[in-house]
């Protein structure tokens, strides 16, 4: 990905500090983190994410074209209506994520902010002589986060919503549905605004009675709602089927897309190489594993540490991938500076690798049954 450099004009805010990659350039935290969370989990916080990429998409064959070389069902798309789309290799690896959101005129994608170019760059490729103009505007627009579930309206600025963990239609799940999954109980969306008005837009909403908080409390709260991201669940192998993504990016029914057969193979055939599990960590030590952190059975690695965030209410937590053949109800021991962890698992994909819609196994026809018995006879005959 490409390299960039970026500080967000509210890290001068007394108190702030920076966070790291993936959210380098805005505030890990204010000086207060757990305040901080606990006001964006009651819905009175906003959340600088002004270190996240902008493209915009214009032309009048905007919507066909992205619903024809990504992921998700794009050609119905309403003004002001969120979705999701990926961007998969031809093996159906997951390369790009985007929300999506369009305004009647202009088509608005929010990636993370070092994927923009490449991102920008390959749909340049892909437009052939459609009319569609492509532009990174990252420099012009800056995002806001809140802790808010509704689509925004003609009135407001661009807002795009996490509609996470819904299950589109023509998507499936391989965890809980949306009433029982903990991502229910996570409101979030993201505000678009011009950059020179980042800090205004901020203290208007803090004059209304909100906290700015820091990323510590959104990673903690997107960790606790099982929402995977680019920047940290996703590899050069994965695919989405392993993280439980196909429910708000990924449509099954849709015309031929790049790594679509990989998407219907796993689908049908069901078991994933690896699935995703929120892991609690033992915080009694007062140790965190840092991201990339090699996850045990025993003495065996079977998995990495993802995503990491200590919780307000439930301690250190983690994410991570691990080997789907691992069992539902394996202790592990995590590496960390100043000795393994342990910790136990919750399972967001079950070991089966099998989604909510998964075909039925065919039977077998009447020529298998057939030559199941006379096998079975043959074989008596030597017992």
């Amino acid at each position: 990905m490409s390299e960039y450099t970026y500080t967000s004009p509210l890290l001068s805010r007394h108190g702030a500090v920076a966070a790291a990659t993936p959210d380098a350039g805005v505030a890990w935290h204010y000086g207060d983190p757990t305040a901080e969370q606990r006001a964006l989990a009651r819905g009175a916080a906003v959340v600088d994410q002004s270190h996240l990429g902008v493209i915009t998409v214009t032309g009048p064959d905007r919507l066909s074209w992205l619903h024809s070389i990504t992921s998700a069902q794009l050609i119905d798309l309403e003004p002001r209506q969120s979705r999701e789309l990926l961007v998969l290799s031809p093996q159906g690896h997951m390369e790009h994520v985007a929300g999506v959101v369009d305004d009647g005129v202009t088509t608005w994608l929010i990636t993370a902010r070092d994927h923009a170019p490449e991102l920008t760059e390959w749909l340049n490729r892909m437009k052939f002589m459609l009319q569609v103009e492509i532009v990174d505007v990252t420099d012009q627009w800056a995002a806001i986060g809140e802790p808010v579930s509704r689509e925004g309206n003609e009135s407001e600025p661009i807002t795009w919503v996490d509609h996470w963990p819904a299950v589109f239609e023509g998507s499936t799940r391989y965890g809980p549905d949306a009433a029982n999954h903990p991502g229910a109980q996570r409101p979030w969306r993201l505000v678009l605004v011009p950059r020179e008005r980042l800090d205004a837009e901020i203290r208007s909403r803090e004059e209304g009675g909100w906290t700015l908080a820091g990323t510590w409390a959104t990673e903690a709260l997107r960790i606790e709602a099982w929402r995977p991201r680019l920047e940290t669940e996703v590899d050069y192998k994965t695919i989405p089927h392993e993280l439980d993504w196909l429910r708000t990016s990924v449509h099954l029914h849709k015309g031929c897309y790049r790594g679509q057969e990989t998407i219907a193979r796993v689908h049908n055939l069901g078991r994933p190489p690896r699935r995703l599990v929120m892991i609690y960590l033992d915080g009694s030590g007062h140790l965190l594993p840092t991201r990339g952190a090699a996850v045990y059975v025993g003495e065996k690695e079977v998995g990495v540490v993802t995503s990491v965030a200590r919780h307000h209410e439930l301690g250190p937590v983690a994410l991570a991938v691990i080997k789907r053949s691992v069992p539902e109800d394996a202790q592990f021991t995590v590496d960390c500076d100043g000795g393994a962890i342990s910790g136990g698992q919750e399972v967001i994909v079950p070991g089966e690798g099998k989604s909510a819609d998964r075909p039925a196994e065919r039977g077998q026809t009447s020529r298998e049954a057939r030559g199941s018995a006379n096998l079975n006879g043959t074989m008596g005959k030597f017992l």
